[in-house]
């Protein structure tokens, strides 16, 4: 069968599932009992996919009745530990057909995850999106907007907000003690070496997988067992995940776009390039970001060839990150895990901790999960995200021009750039169809 293609009917997709009851049938769209069931489906099983699948699962108000991969042997592999409720399918359009799925991760290769999160609010489902959201600035636009118009229940992959330490750091940055934030520098870096990820001998895609369908609306090419491997892998090839920066700086970036409460940046500058690395790979493995706003500009930085990272770790080769605050009278500097405060002399008065007030998360998961029972957004909903992702999506149009591009908030598009504007939207490989008419 092929992925593109198949025929498929209402008729045949209720003759071959099981009866599932949807959670919308049982009064879900107000306040329920915790013990009606959600039902979730999943498309993506590979890594984080079956990380959110297990975070998922083990509450016992969760049935995981519908699991999606190209790949024989991983849906499988999913499927084993959900036997008695999950269906599976190798096609996600005919999971997103089933009528009984209340909520749907959505966690295949990053080429995939606007056009699927757009069918699957079309479809009905709330869903639950890895991260980066989208590659493309149009592909950001056009996710929301489906959000929006569908009224959905949306939750990006970005965990880390979740975390404890960042709810603190957003206390410190609105409580006025460091005073005004006149610049943010983000960093992500790493040393993969001079060969990088290697290169992957020349073999045809292994049996049960249909390398056609993982392409999807990506570039055809001959299959590559590294690009297939996993996401850490991904983000060394352009076309398919447009490298390190979507891979790890919507986890970072967020902080200080929740802790500032930005909107998307005015003016977008990204330069670097493929400078050192030979491998199978084409992403950069330097790029050099700069993002103004007004009155504050953040910045990013990101290497695969050195992985020294000032207050956060020197000498033996390692991924590190970090995040600097630079205040009037301190600069916070904080990791995913630990914050430090680092006074400008006698400026900062008060050094005392500011008084907790934001919540302990559920965690990331659940927090969706009792969304799609409350029908009130979570945390890092597609309407929060989306200033996230638009800033990437905008660096990854100005690397390419190698020019700033500035953003048009009244119009939401990169403004008086013809080639620009073009380079925002994708051109999907046929039969995919970019959705154009959520933009």
């Amino acid at each position: 069968m092929n992925g593109q293609n198949s025929p498929i009917t209402r008729r045949s997709l209720l003759q071959a599932a099981p009866l599932i009851v949807p959670a919308t049938a049982l009064g879900r769209a107000g306040a329920v009992a915790p013990s009606d069931r959600i039902n979730i489906g999943i498309i993506g099983v590979n890594g984080m996919g079956r990380s959110n699948l297990a975070n998922c699962a083990k509450h016992a108000d969760v049935a995981v009745t519908a699991i999606c991969d190209v790949s024989t042997e991983r849906r499988e592999a999913a499927l084993a530990l959900h036997k008695d409720t999950a269906k599976g399918y190798r096609d996600y359009r005919e999971l997103l057909a089933q009528p009984g799925i209340d909520g749907v991760i959505i966690a295949p290769p990053p080429h995939w995850h606007a056009l699927m999160a757009i069918e699957a609010v079309k479809a009905g489902k709330d869903i639950y999106l890895q991260k980066p959201m989208t590659l493309y600035p149009d592909e950001t636009i056009a996710v929301r907007n489906a959000v929006r118009r569908h009224k959905r229940i949306s939750q990006v992959g970005t965990q880390i907000h979740a975390g404890a330490n960042y709810r603190r750091v957003v206390e410190w940055i609105r409580s006025g003690k460091l005073g005004p934030v006149s610049t943010v520098r983000t960093f992500n870096v790493m040393n993969q070496g001079p060969t990088g990820i290697g290169r992957a001998p020349k073999q045809d895609p292994p049996p049960g997988l249909d390398w056609d369908m993982w392409l999807g609306p990506g570039p055809s090419r001959t299959f590559n067992s590294l690009l297939y491997a996993d996401s850490y892998n991904h983000c060394s090839f352009w076309d398919y995940t447009r490298g390190w920066t979507p891979g790890m700086a919507p986890h970072i970036i967020d902080l200080p776009i929740w802790a500032l409460n930005l909107g998307v940046p005015d003016v977008t500058t990204c330069t670097g390039g493929r400078d050192v690395i030979d491998d199978d790979g084409d992403a950069p493995d330097v790029q050099e970001i700069t993002w103004r706003y007004k009155k504050f500009t953040m910045t990013w930085s990101m290497n695969c060839a050195n992985s020294f990272a000032y207050d956060f770790g020197r000498g033996k080769p390692a991924r590190r990150l970090g995040i600097y605050f630079h205040a009037l009278n301190a600069t916070l500097f904080t990791d995913y895990s630990n914050h430090t405060i680092v006074a400008e002399g006698d400026l900062l008065k008060d050094p005392t901790p500011p008084t907790q007030t934001i919540a302990p998360s559920p965690g990331h998961e659940r927090q969706w999960l009792d969304s799609i029972k409350s029908r009130v957004q979570p945390d890092c909903c597609v309407d929060y995200h989306y200033k996230v992702d638009l800033a990437i999506t905008l660096a990854g149009i100005a690397y390419q021009l190698g020019r700033s591009v500035r953003w048009d908030p009244v119009k939401e598009q990169i403004a008086g750039d013809k080639e620009a504007q073009r380079l925002a939207r994708p051109v999907y490989r046929s039969p995919w169809k970019f959705p154009s008419e959520y933009l």
